[in-house]
């Protein structure tokens, strides 16, 4: 079987669906014809007609509107660390309110080689090889405009974190999705089939994108996976852009394993990550692309372009945030894992199939218990009838009738407030769609 390719376009609530590829540049010069049959000039580009925004931040604004508890969006409802805050603002207090130098405040760009150094053993030199970016959002934008030209193919697990394919999009690229398939049992790990990712590969294949711990799944890639995929990048002479946002969140016992560390890898990998989900401050946009002095100096010049710089005295609290001790993050992670413990039985209770999560915080579900017709009009009913905001599955495949039955849910949240969700969420009746008990 070969991995499904094309353009992203996904269906949001209350809003057309517009299905991946249906739009070409022909079809769109025929809509804009004038009655005389001469085109009109298009004002907006064919790239940006190829997807819609964020359904993520679509389900927040729904939230909001109808006063619902926010699993959609992957932010916490409680603070950052005190330490933290406290640096940040006597960053400001001691004038750090300009420009910092483009590419990243000396004290962070050390700090990330410090950190890379302990947790992965790797030797990074923070004076050509740290771009530090507003958030890993912009890392990976600006990494993928920076390596990839038009025909370039861009390999991308789906699901998907939604971003990527726009992402490709962007950069003029076309992605070629590998799929991740649930497993049979809930409590086994999402795997994808070699065949196809090796299909998936070829003489045009630029990169692939690999997000570990992943999002949605949960899914933490194993040594053998990532061996895998080291040797077809080896093959084919392409990237691997490492989006390792969630890697202190683990659970279970399992490892996070940089593919930067694996034989071969360390002069053609880009690893992003950043500061959002690791210290609570998904606000602050300050993210970091880790690549080769020649990669990187491309993504300098991209980032420089594109967003000029980080915000100067976050910099300095993400330099006090990456020296915190190694108890922090066993804290972490054993903090999420029991949301991750006190959210799972719920939703299972609730009639959910959900799949066991290994890293971030998200667990994706089944819905074929509740009798709706897709995830859209499940998770309409969720947000205005039962007040708990999910994000539809279908946001985070190429093909949206692929994640029709599935929904995805945030846990980076209070007790109390995965309380109250679960209480709402047991309204839900199987195979009554529309109708809370």
């Amino acid at each position: 079987m070969h991995a499904s390719s094309g353009s992203v376009a996904h269906k949001r609530p209350d809003r057309p669906a517009v299905r991946p590829g249906a739009i070409g540049a022909g079809v769109l010069v025929f809509l804009l014809m004038k009655q005389g049959g001469t085109p009109e000039k298009r004002l907006t580009s064919e790239k940006a007609g190829r997807f819609t925004e964020s359904v993520i931040r679509e389900m927040t604004r729904q939230a909001m509107l109808h006063g619902a508890i926010n699993l959609a969006q992957g932010f916490p409802d409680f603070e950052a660390p005190d330490a933290i805050k406290q640096a940040a603002r006597q960053a400001i207090a001691d004038g750090v309110n300009q420009y910092a130098i483009t590419w990243g405040a000396k004290g962070l760009r050390d700090a990330i080689a410090g950190r890379m150094r302990a947790t992965q053993g790797l030797a990074v030199d923070p004076e050509t090889e740290i771009t530090v970016c507003c958030g890993s959002t912009e890392a990976m934008i600006a990494s993928l405009m920076a390596v990839a030209d038009p025909g370039d193919e861009i390999v991308i697990f789906e699901p998907f974190y939604e971003n990527y394919g726009p992402d490709a999009i962007h950069s003029c690229a076309r992605p070629r999705f590998v799929r991740l398939r649930p497993p049979a049992d809930a409590d086994g790990d999402w795997a994808f089939d070699e065949r196809e990712l090796r299909a998936a590969f070829g003489a045009r294949t630029k990169a692939i994108i690999l997000n570990t711990p992943n999002n949605p799944t949960g899914k933490v890639f194993t040594r053998d996976e990532l061996e895998l995929v080291r040797d077809l990048c080896l093959e084919h002479d392409a990237l691997a852009i490492t989006d390792e946002i969630y890697e202190h969140i683990l659970y279970d016992g399992r490892e996070h394993v940089s593919m930067a560390r694996l034989d071969g890898m360390r002069d053609r990998t880009i690893t992003i990550n950043g500061m959002s989900k690791t210290y609570s401050v998904t606000g602050w946009r300050v993210g970091w692309a880790v690549a080769p002095p020649a990669i990187t100096d491309a993504i300098r010049k991209v980032h420089d372009f594109l967003t000029v710089g980080a915000p100067a005295p976050l910099q300095e609290a993400g330099a006090a945030a990456l020296a915190l001790p190694r108890d922090y993050y066993l804290r972490l992670a054993e903090g999420y894992g029991a949301r991750r413990d006190r959210l799972l039985p719920a939703l299972r209770g609730a009639g959910f199939k959900a799949y066991v999560p290994r890293g971030a915080y998200y667990i994706m579900t089944g819905i074929d218990a509740f009798g709706f017709a897709d995830d859209v009009g499940f998770a309409r009913h969720l947000v205005r009838d039962l007040g708990v905001a999910v994000v539809p599955g279908s946001s985070f495949y190429s093909h949206p009738a692929d994640g029709a039955q599935q929904v995805r849910f945030a846990f980076c949240k209070r007790d109390s407030t995965l309380d109250d969700a679960a209480s709402r969420l047991r309204r839900l009746r199987p195979g009554a769609p529309g109708a809370p008990g």
